[in-house]
């Protein structure tokens, strides 16, 4: 049998997780019961026929209280999961999962203890928003060709900590492969300077405002970009419905000119830090699956900078614990 969207959607999901097994749930059509979908898993012992009563077990409860839950450390004798077969929910150390929009819930599993983080459920949620809109949708079809080249993609942009260790080599190479993957013509990384102020515009993939590598400095009352500062919210513009383009910046060289583009807000310590900026000269349909890969990348990039922040943290603290000694 051909594997479904969904079923490719769970393979990569416990790929980036490095996890035992994904599972997917919808709700039945005359009730709040939720039968399996779906699912991916290492081991074979996942129960075809699974069905999850509202408020049964872990899954249970997420369709019940329709909200997001992470257990790092499962403990079986406490509570159940109720997708599994011969004793092999014994073997589970970690569970999150996801409610579906539409209905339903995503899991994700683990046979490591405290596997699963915060960061890690935020990024489990952009899946499951995936999966709710292609649900929806009536082109599944549309999507199978680009979601394994993206999420090829988001592996690359998993190993470029490994592979760079220095910031601005980190960040270039950022940049190339967002741009190479989604095909958009620019793509830029802004940076506070003075907060609620100004912003800075520290790396691009093409010579527009950099001057001999020199960062340069915008007023957040201007343009799309300071706009996702202000507000700490995500702008997408296709083109396609927009009469006059929007401004990325606060200026713009004479004879560029963006008809559809795209600027999330980076968060570090849950403040928006930073701005990643990806534009288009021409009017495109930007699909939900170009979307979530977008999404997916700036969750990626947020993790590194928490980590590069924490060690930055470490490195001032390292004298004072010294001299503490």
């Amino acid at each position: 049998m051909s594997e479904t969207i969904e079923e490719l959607i769970l393979r990569i999901i416990v790929t980036v997780f490095d996890s035992y097994s994904a599972v997917l749930f919808f709700p039945e059509e005359d009730n709040e019961i939720c039968t399996l979908a779906a699912f991916f898993s290492k081991g074979k012992h996942v129960d075809r026929d699974a069905r999850i009563v509202p408020g049964q077990g872990l899954v249970g409860w997420i369709v019940r209280n329709h909200q997001v839950l992470c257990v790092p450390n499962f403990d079986h004798y406490q509570s159940k999961l109720g997708y599994y077969t011969n004793r092999e929910e014994e073997q589970i150390k970690a569970f999150m999962g996801c409610p579906l929009s539409c209905g339903g819930v995503l899991c994700l599993d683990s046979k490591r203890q405290y596997a699963f983080s915060e960061k890690d459920h935020t990024v489990l949620q952009h899946f499951a928003d995936l999966i709710a809109r292609l649900r929806v949708s009536n082109s599944q079809q549309h999507f199978l060709a680009d979601i394994p080249r993206y999420f090829t993609d988001l592996s690359l942009l998993q190993d470029l900590p490994q592979r760079f260790t220095g910031w601005s080599d980190y960040l270039k190479e950022f940049l190339h492969i967002l741009v190479s993957s989604t095909g958009f013509d620019y793509a830029a990384f802004a940076s506070v300077e003075n907060p609620g102020e100004t912003y800075i515009v520290e790396a691009e993939t093409a010579p527009l405002f950099l001057q001999r590598g020199n960062p340069v400095t915008f007023s957040m009352n201007v343009g799309v970009a300071g706009w996702v500062f202000k507000n700490e919210q995500q702008v997408v513009v296709d083109g396609i419905d927009n009469v006059s383009s929007p401004i990325l910046f606060a200026k713009m060289p004479e004879d560029i000119e963006f008809k559809a583009l795209m600027c999330l807000p980076i968060m570090v310590d849950k403040e928006t830090k930073a701005v990643l900026c990806l534009a288009h000269r021409e009017s495109v349909h930007l699909d939900e699956s170009l979307r979530s890969f977008v999404r997916l990348a700036v969750e990626q990039m947020s993790s590194f900078l928490e980590n590069l922040n924490l060690r930055v943290r470490l490195k001032q603290l390292m004298p004072k614990v010294e001299l503490a000694r």
